[in-house]
């Protein structure tokens, strides 16, 4: 990669958040493929980006005055795997199942070139397993970006006990060419955003459930009293209810500690299939 820049980055996933990489990427002048199996996800993966880099062209917030048309010349959606065959830089941003991410690593690593990197986005699984499960565990990093990615300005970096020195300085100069911010969190369950975060999300479920507060009540509270832009449960719904309750299970398990349980009303919220915002139903209601 020259520079430490990829020639061709690849994002596997169309969803909110490979969407958003995908974006940014190309707003930074990467020619980026994005690959998912569902053409019709591709196909509102790229109506939002175009809708959001029209929002952005609008407020004058496109670095170096980029044009939307020009930046989504640079996007190639594909439906298979094989589109990633010439890609030196590839993030996953797949649904957070381990057993699903490593299967898509051992597929990627039989498909591209020995020396493309092969990047997660997992928000909470050890890079050390999921490198593991690779022939190329040297060339396997995590890349956590925020979300929503284009307004988001972190990029939480993580190194898995095999990561190269050649693949986390490439890393880094990836992230600081997309314009973001980097942490550096060593390899251990949640990183540092979620071991912090998603145990807050999950205490104001236990609050709720418990009838301490109204969710309106709870998220004023917490959005007033402690600064932050949006309430905890406002943030679980906007993040995915099936994704907090992922990331406390990952917590629950490799740490060991009950602080760490899973609180039964979010069990139930995803049981029911109220999901968030993505499913139109979460704490709040979105059906309007």
């Amino acid at each position: 990669m020259a520079r430490g820049l990829p020639r061709l980055f690849g994002v596997v996933g169309a969803g909110q958040m490979g969407a958003g990489i995908a974006q940014v990427a190309a707003t930074c002048g990467l020619q980026v493929v994005l690959v998912d199996a569902a053409a019709a996800q591709l196909d509102r993966a790229t109506a939002g980006m175009r809708a959001s880099l029209r929002k952005l062209a609008a407020k004058g917030r496109l670095p170096g005055g980029a044009e939307p048309e020009a930046v989504m010349a640079r996007l190639t959606p594909a439906t298979q795997l094989e589109a990633l065959e010439a890609a030196d830089y590839i993030v996953e941003a797949v649904p957070e199942r381990e057993e699903l991410k490593a299967e898509l690593f051992r597929k990627l690593e039989s498909l591209t070139q020995p020396h493309a990197v092969l990047a997660s986005n997992t928000s909470s699984i050890s890079i050390t397993r999921l490198a593991a499960a690779t022939a190329r565990p040297d060339r396997v990093v995590g890349l956590h970006f925020m979300n929503p990615v284009p307004l988001m300005g972190l990029i939480e970096l993580v190194r898995g006990m095999q990561t190269s020195d050649e693949t986390f300085e490439a890393t880094q100069a990836l992230a600081a060419h997309l314009g973001k911010v980097t942490c550096v969190s060593q390899d251990r369950p949640g990183f540092i955003v979620n071991r912090i975060l998603m145990p807050m999300v999950n205490e104001a479920f236990y609050t709720l459930m418990e009838g301490v507060g109204t969710p309106h009540d709870i998220d004023t509270g917490m959005r007033l009293g402690t600064n932050v832009p949006m309430g905890p449960l406002t943030l679980a719904d906007f993040i995915g209810l099936d994704t907090c309750l992922a990331i406390m299970r990952v917590l629950h398990q490799n740490l060991g500690d009950d602080k760490y349980r899973p609180c039964p009303l979010l069990i139930q919220y995803v049981d029911a299939g109220w999901l968030g915002k993505k499913s139109g139903r979460g704490v709040y209601s979105y059906s309007a």
